[in-house]
């Protein structure tokens, strides 16, 4: 059988290069199957495959290969750049955010400025056009898997109408070093049609987390039972809470009064200085959707979840378990 020469792969071979990778054939099965050299396969898969974390994705590789070939002046970076395209691509291939893969970059490429971008500019590239085949891969790839970015709406108010708040300006700062246990970040979960509502708790060393099950979601409700799960905890782990400007926050005097806990609250409207609930929330949100009504789901499965994430293995502190830490933190004092 005489070999393909000079053509091009075509988006259907890659199909089908995609599929017998998912089915674990070998590169030199692969140009068999599709009458083509072993070495015109290998760069097409090395490019994409470089350890067992990587995934070829043929709509994405054969866009790529377009967008080379038609050789476009696009005054975007991504599309400027062929290898800091294939590295996003990459990224977003692994489950990465922007936010990592800018962060990452600027981590392997310190000094490398054409491997250089910002979040905002990737986000900027998946919606540039996204309507676009291309475009509509990308999107599903976010975690979040928005059809469009939207602005955030302007609100208006009167101000807080939380008394004696202690804005987190005042906090120490050695709270930011994560380098103590014992200081939290809480935050609401909102069910269907905000008519229900759990609790989250997350400290910020251990990304440990508590999950509280409320009847209400009004101030009275979540100070007591905000206190009776601190309360379960030893001292150690009960220094501080972080939360935003939340109305149901309005009784955290009484939740200080009965746990010794000091109350920050972050400024208005700045979720990422909660970053750590803010993500811990998305995580909780795999199990309980939006739309979920929280008054059907009971405590016990509450448990569940919270047993699932607090023994789930975290990249962040070394793949060690939440569990782990605070066991191990309760070790080192004894």
């Amino acid at each position: 059988m005489v070999r393909k020469k000079n053509t091009r792969l075509t988006h259907k071979e890659r199909v089908q290069i995609e599929t017998l990778l998912n089915e674990n054939k070998t590169k030199a099965y692969i140009a068999k199957i599709l009458n083509r050299s072993r070495s015109t396969i290998s760069r097409e898969v090395n490019k994409w495959v470089e350890n067992k974390t990587d995934k070829y994705n043929a709509d994405l590789a054969n866009w790529n290969a377009k967008d080379d070939y038609l050789n476009k002046r696009n005054t975007d970076k991504i599309s400027t750049y062929k290898r800091l395209r294939i590295y996003v691509f990459k990224g977003l291939l692994s489950g990465w955010t922007p936010e990592q893969i800018s962060g990452r970059l600027k981590e392997i490429y310190p000094n490398d400025s054409m491997m250089s971008i910002s979040h905002e500019s990737i986000y900027r590239y998946i919606y540039l056009t996204p309507q676009a085949r291309l475009n509509k891969k990308l999107i599903k790839l976010l975690v979040r898997k928005k059809t469009r970015r939207r602005k955030p709406k302007k609100r208006r108010g009167t101000g807080s109408k939380i008394t004696n708040q202690v804005s987190i300006d005042s906090r120490p700062k050695h709270i930011n070093l994560r380098q103590e246990v014992g200081h939290w970040e809480g935050d609401l979960v909102i069910g269907k049609n905000h008519k229900s509502a759990i609790g989250t708790i997350v400290e910020r060393k251990s990304r440990y987390t508590l999950i509280i099950k409320l009847k209400a979601k009004n101030a009275k409700e979540v100070a007591k039972m905000f206190s009776k799960k601190l309360n379960q905890l030893n001292p150690l782990f009960k220094k501080s809470m972080t939360y935003d400007n939340g109305i149901e926050m309005a009784r955290h005097e009484t939740i200080t009064n009965r746990t010794g806990m000091k109350i920050y609250f972050a400024h208005p409207y700045s979720s990422w200085e909660r970053g750590t609930n803010e993500n811990t929330n998305g995580l909780i949100r795999r199990y309980l959707p939006k739309g979920t009504d929280f008054n059907q789901i009971d405590e016990k499965k509450l448990l569940f979840i919270q047993e699932k994430l607090n023994n789930r293995p975290r990249k962040i502190i070394g793949y060690k378990t939440p569990n782990e830490i605070m066991d191990f933190e309760l070790k080192f004092v004894a």
